[in-house]
């Protein structure tokens, strides 16, 4: 320490003079005294092993730091095996399904990493039968097992840029297992109730209303939901003063299930199945399958148990002295953005569970949602059916972490504020259908990378939707809008791409003459609803709309707070 005290300022000038006399090495002459490889492999050695242990603290800590970086480093250095393997064992060891989807996701980043530029699209069918066995051991719960096939798998296709994509679809199909068993979790919190079966023939319907997603969506998104935390404020809405969305069902004598889905009430356009044996409802997982989701529900709502050894005749006369004939219908256009087969979902597994004699409150019916939808394979969050299944004005939460549990709280406002939204709200279909799903590919792969962008922003999504929970609490039409925009620039940045050219233009024609605006569910299409500055403002929004070039197909519709939510009836043969 001495030797260098004069860089201080040290008064004695003896220091300086010791230093100048003392005996030095050129960089060219402490390199010939190195084994530079061998100094060059040390390096590489500590940074591989740094890497892997901040892999592992990264993951089980269920830390937000991204891991592209080292990703990308471990590639550079060609030691994507090693990472690979750290990722294995990461997967395989943790009791957590949230922790193992992630590091699933990370071995199919690492090798569209290895793969560059040169192997296609990472979005595409995971389907191959060569990883059949190891996506049946995640499917029965047998994850160590599970990995281990896909690592053995995972081999034979590391020799080309192509099969490398492909090898990282399948990953990303795997982890998409993990996630539908981690939001499963939620069927805790679902408890249903025997209270004797309804007369035969005799109707039971079940009615909700859409839903308008005003702040925090995406947040309530799987594993975004159990691994941050959400929060959503949602609106259950009358669309020209009809709550669009229903079911209806009945037993009957014939042990057999009949669907009918509509339109409309009125039955138009009705696709019609019967499903006589246990067979016709093996396409329930298939979500583009005619009646899918009606299939699901059954299975999910236990009247049908499914696979079973017990023929489907006799497993309805013995449970229920016959069949059922359910009916569905939805006057919203497909790609609505308004939660409609979520809360379609609602509507039949509420109906359902009535004519098969039980009974069950909103809060275990949100979860059944939750869990039919895995068992149907959309995945999906929980915000569509807090919307449409709880009345009026609500904000959702769900806490970081597993068992998955939402939790709903009607946010109080007075009827003359109700009214007074009603007066601001309008709803206009832009002509565009909404496609999400590869939306949701491409915000799932971003989040589990933890890109910086993607992190704050759904940290803001949260706070976002807590500050318009108090600007409706406030009464504060123009606060809500600022919260709205607000939330529309959030969407933007969570899915970039969800905004159509044509939707851009409509929405900068009507911007002079709202307080906020934003496309419905995920964007890319479906409708979009205004608050407007001035209130019933149905015809002038329609004059501006008509008088603009190149918008399309439009529409615009009266919307109002419903306060009733679901509505099950019953009725008579």
């Amino acid at each position: 320490m001495e030797d260098v005290l004069w860089l201080l300022g040290h008064e004695s000038g003896q220091y300086l003079r010791k230093w100048q006399s003392a005996w030095r090495l050129s960089m060219r002459e402490i390199l010939s005294c190195l084994d530079q490889q061998a100094e060059l492999a040390w390096r590489q050695q500590l940074f591989l092993a740094q890497a892997q242990h901040q892999v592992q603290s990264i993951l089980h800590a269920r830390k937000d730091n991204s891991l592209c970086p080292l990703i990308k480093a471990a590639v550079c250095e060609g030691q994507e095996q090693q990472i690979l393997h750290t990722l294995d064992t990461v997967a395989a060891s943790t009791k957590d399904l949230g922790i193992a989807a992630r590091a699933l996701a990370c071995v199919a980043d690492v090798l569209g990493c290895v793969a560059g530029r040169q192997g296609g699209l990472r979005s595409g069918p995971a389907a191959n039968r060569a990883w059949t066995e190891a996506f049946s051991l995640l499917e029965s719960g047998n994850v160590v097992r599970g990995v281990e096939k896909l690592t053995e798998e995972r081999g034979k296709w590391l020799n080309r840029p192509d099969r490398l994509v492909r090898a990282a679809r399948h990953y990303e199909g795997a982890e998409q297992i993990l996630i539908r068993q981690a939001v499963m979790s939620a069927r805790e919190f679902i408890s249903i109730r025997e209270v004797g079966l309804p007369p035969m023939n005799h109707w039971v319907v079940a009615e909700c209303p859409a839903r308008i997603d005003i702040s925090g969506g995406w947040s309530d998104t799987p594993p975004i939901t159990y691994e941050h935390g959400g929060v959503v404020v949602d609106i259950a809405v009358l669309v020209d003063k009809l709550k669009p969305i229903g079911a209806k069902v009945r037993r009957i004598k014939e042990p057999k299930l009949h669907l009918v889905m509509s339109r409309g009430r009125e039955q138009e356009m009705a696709v019609e199945i019967s499903c006589q044996c246990l067979e016709d409802l093996k396409d329930y997982c298939q979500p583009h399958a005619p009646g899918a989701l009606l299939k699901a529900a059954f299975i999910c709502t236990q009247i049908i148990q499914y696979p079973s050894q017990i023929p489907l005749r006799d497993q309805l006369m013995a449970g229920f002295g016959g069949g059922f004939e359910l009916h569905t219908w939805s006057s919203l256009p497909h790609g609505s953005g308004m939660g409609t087969s979520s809360i379609l979902a609602g509507a039949v597994a509420a109906a359902l569970i009535s004519a098969a004699g039980k009974s069950c409150d909103t809060t275990s019916l949100i979860h059944v949602v939750l869990h039919l939808e895995q068992i149907l394979t959309t995945g999906g969050g929980w915000q569509d059916q807090v919307g449409g299944l709880v009345p009026g004005i609500k904000i959702g939460r769900s806490k970081p972490q597993l068992p998955l549990r939402v939790d709903v709280e009607r946010i109080p406002v007075t009827d003359e504020f109700v009214k007074t939204l009603n007066d601001h709200l309008l709803l206009v279909y832009t002509g565009k259908t909404r496609l999400a799903r590869n939306l949701l590919q491409d915000v799932l792969r971003n989040w589990y990378a933890r890109l910086p962008s993607i992190v704050h922003n759904t940290h803001a999504l949260v706070r976002n939707a807590e500050e318009c929970a108090q600007a409706f609490m406030k009464g504060d039409i123009s606060w809500i809008g600022q919260c709205l925009n607000t939330y529309w620039q959030q969407k933007k940045c969570m899915a970039p791409g969800c905004e159509p050219l044509a939707v851009r233009e409509m929405m900068t024609i009507l911007q002079p003459h709202v307080h906020g605006q934003s496309l419905a569910g995920a964007g890319g299409g479906g409708f979009l609803y205004l608050l407007t500055r001035k209130p019933c403002q149905k015809e002038t929004i329609e004059r501006i709309l008509r008088g603009s070039e190149g918008l399309g197909n439009f529409s615009v519709h009266e919307v109002e707070v419903d306060e009733t939510g679901l509505s099950v009836c019953a009725t008579g043969p």
